[in-house]
């Protein structure tokens, strides 16, 4: 049941490495610059408490973003500004946990499979292709990208400072942020817009086949050899 509290939640999904935790730790610093009282839920560093006793199954993944939302609603409902970093892949739950918060802001963070296996810092991606990482969302388990987004932010060409920005956007335009907490934040006197969904072109509303993300990811590391 949606809260009718100030409260709301930003969900940033995307896949591993695309960007969230950036994303949400740059937004939350300027909200709490205006005195918004923010809480970060990143999947990695809530993961010990959330993912105890679960593994890698479809059933076991969709259990812990249930459980992000579970917690995210508590926030939210209770007045805070709740950013959610995860890579959540599942539609059908991020749609159930969106009609549970209601003041829910989607945040697809995109970035093309080439250029986060470029840009790996962890080696995740590199032991997923090698087969050392089973159910390894992107590679051997496809990722689900959001057909409706409110925001979409495409990593591997925007900068943290133009995503945030398309965030705030969209906060004021649900009016869960006031323009005057913009004009403190960004420094301009931003309009608000009537709340819309993102249009998603065809080839990123279609969800990413697994078999399709291995096919890019062994021709980038092909290419690295070379």
């Amino acid at each position: 049941m949606a809260s009718n509290s100030n409260g709301f939640t930003v969900w940033l999904t995307g896949m591993s490495g695309a960007g969230k935790t950036a994303l949400a730790n740059y937004v939350a610093a300027r909200l709490r610059q205006v005195g918004k009282a923010v809480e970060i839920l990143d999947e990695n560093d809530v993961s010990a408490a959330l993912w105890d006793g679960l593994g890698e199954t479809k059933e076991e993944r969709a259990t812990v973003m249930r459980r992000l939302g579970f917690v995210a609603n508590l926030l939210a409902r209770n007045s805070a500004a709740v950013l959610v970093a995860a890579v959540s892949p599942y539609k059908s739950v991020r749609e159930e946990n969106r009609k549970l918060i209601g003041r829910y802001v989607e945040v697809y963070v995109d970035c093309p499979t080439e250029k986060l296996i470029q840009r790996d810092s962890t080696g995740r991606y590199k032991k997923a292709l090698a087969g050392e990482l089973p159910n390894f969302i992107g590679i051997t388990e496809p990722y689900e990208p959001p057909g409706s987004a409110e925001v979409v932010i495409r990593s591997d060409s925007e900068s943290v400072e133009e995503g945030g920005l398309k965030i705030f956007q969209a906060l004021l335009d649900f009016a869960y942020v006031s323009t005057d907490d913009l004009k403190v934040i960004t420094g301009k006197r931003m309009k608000a817009g009537p709340p819309k969904k993102a249009r998603i072109s065809k080839d990123i509303r279609a969800a990413r086949p697994a078999a399709r993300s291995a096919r890019v990811a062994k021709k980038a590391a092909a290419k690295r050899k070379r």
